[in-house]
């Protein structure tokens, strides 16, 4: 009943509040789940935002997953949720908001992620040209696949894996490359530093680039609310990818939300809410997306469980300074990016 009030009251001063005139943003920062509160603990993607940009600003929005934070320099965050279902509802909300101006306003989505090891280290940082969905499709369990399939998951409309022609079912999301160009080579000497830990970690994979220490590059990322592990999944998820770009994306990292987000986006581009070429994803390496030679992919899911992955607060910073150099940059120079 309580609930029910304040959300009652919440939408009446939304009411009033709506003719005033919106607040123009210049930056929203997307994030997607929190380990505890947004300030004074161990921090989940929202928490260094909210400490560190000074998002002192607490804006209700009962309406979505969680309340909103901002600054004075016009910078405004938004918690998502986890899962693609929570990110499309809430963005949404956001973008349907009478009290905000979101037209000239530059996205960051700002995340953890899994990593192929074969691309990149833990702790590093990837910018999306990319986002390919990694839930839509068809399944047979993979102990009744027959013998001459790499996976078990078909797309859409088809009767076996990556057979053309590819037909669009909405799986794939193109971002504004010139962007996310412009975004990497603002950051890619961004010093993202390193642990003990991950040098002990990353030395047990084989790849060059598995044992580098943390770096920017730009790769593409899938979006799947399933959190997979193992070597198996990973080539598929590179299949995948490649067949959905027409053989143009990279995989490199993996995370659960942005093809919600950018449904969302997509829809309030087209309802000129947003600026579908103001768009970046970016994806920060907590771990590896399977395990290095004589472990499992079970034993690697087991000891990333419950995010205790190696790479978690190192990817926290990663996401942090490598998106704050964009944020910083654009609203120090607001006439020139507005």
């Amino acid at each position: 009943m309580r609930s029910n009030v304040a959300a009652t009251l919440f939408f009446g001063i939304l009411g009033v509040l709506s003719a005033a005139p919106p607040i123009p943003i210049k930056v929203v920062i997307v994030t997607m789940f929190e380990a505890g509160a947004d300030t004074g603990d161990r921090p989940g993607e929202l928490q260094y935002w909210v400490e560190r940009n000074h998002l002192d600003k607490i804006l209700p929005f009962p309406q979505a997953y969680h309340d909103l934070r901002m600054n004075r320099d016009g910078v405004l965050a938004v918690l998502t949720g986890v899962g693609t279902a929570k990110a499309a509802g809430s963005i949404m909300a956001l973008g349907l908001d009478p009290r905000f101006d979101l037209r000239k306003a530059y996205w960051i989505v700002a995340g953890i992620a899994g990593v192929n090891p074969a691309d990149a280290s833990l702790g590093s940082a990837a910018w999306a040209e990319w986002v390919v969905d990694g839930d839509l499709g068809y399944e047979i369990d993979g102990r009744e696949i027959p013998a001459d399939w790499p996976t078990g998951f078909v797309p859409l409309g088809k009767s076996k894996p990556y057979e053309p022609p590819r037909a669009d079912w909405g799986e794939m999301y193109h971002l504004n490359a010139t962007l996310a160009d412009w975004a990497f080579h603002l950051t890619e000497h961004v010093d993202l530093g390193d642990t003990p830990e991950m040098q002990k970690d990353r030395a047990a994979y084989a790849s060059a680039n598995a044992r580098r220490p943390p770096f920017v590059l730009k790769g593409d990322t899938i979006s799947s609310s399933t959190f997979f592990s193992g070597v198996k999944l990973s080539e598929w998820a590179n299949q995948w990818v490649k067949y959905h770009t027409g053989g143009k994306g990279n995989y490199v990292t993996t995370g659960m939300e942005d093809t919600g987000t950018l449904s969302s986006l997509q829809m309030l581009a087209k309802a000129s809410r947003v600026d579908w070429n103001r768009i970046m994803v970016l994806r920060t390496a907590s771990d590896f997306d399977q395990p290095p030679p004589g472990v499992t992919a079970a034993e690697n899911l087991a000891r990333n469980s419950g995010r205790q992955y190696v790479g978690y607060l190192p990817a926290l910073e990663s996401a942090w300074r490598v998106g704050n150099t964009v944020v910083q940059e654009i609203t120090t120079h607001w006439n020139k990016y507005k």
